[in-house]
């Protein structure tokens, strides 16, 4: 996660073994390097700041759960919707899975509402 704060997404992949973002939310799924690459890309071009704060974790067998504030400042497009130069900020839950006896992540997937983040950037 310090990783993504820095924009050093390379040192973000090498972390899994098999890069793979689930975002239940909304639905989408990011399956590989170059998708994972793409959602990056995509979600830093609409909140160039975006950044998280851990708020605590929590292990679990096959993995890890990330309590975290999301902040960023919409300065780009995202799914259609035009920059409106407003700030959100969100809590959220991300689950890192690991693979049995593995090391490295296989799927973060991750939790939020949604209306929490439109709600700030159309008010």
């Amino acid at each position: 996660m310090e990783s993504e704060n820095r924009h050093e997404f390379d040192t973000t992949i090498e972390t899994f073994d098999h890069p793979r973002y689930e975002i239940i939310p909304t639905g989408d799924v990011y399956d590989g390097e170059e998708e994972v690459r793409g959602y990056f890309a995509t979600t830093r071009e609409a909140f160039p700041d975006q950044s998280n704060e851990i708020i605590q974790l929590h292990h679990m067998d096959d993995g890890v759960a990330a309590e975290f504030i999301l902040r960023g400042t919409h300065e780009g497009e995202l799914r259609g919707m035009a920059p409106t130069g407003k700030s959100f900020e969100c809590r959220m839950v991300a689950l890192f899975l690991f693979e049995p006896d593995g090391d490295r992540i296989v799927c973060e997937r991750v939790y939020f509402d949604t209306a929490t983040i439109l709600a700030q950037l159309a008010g």
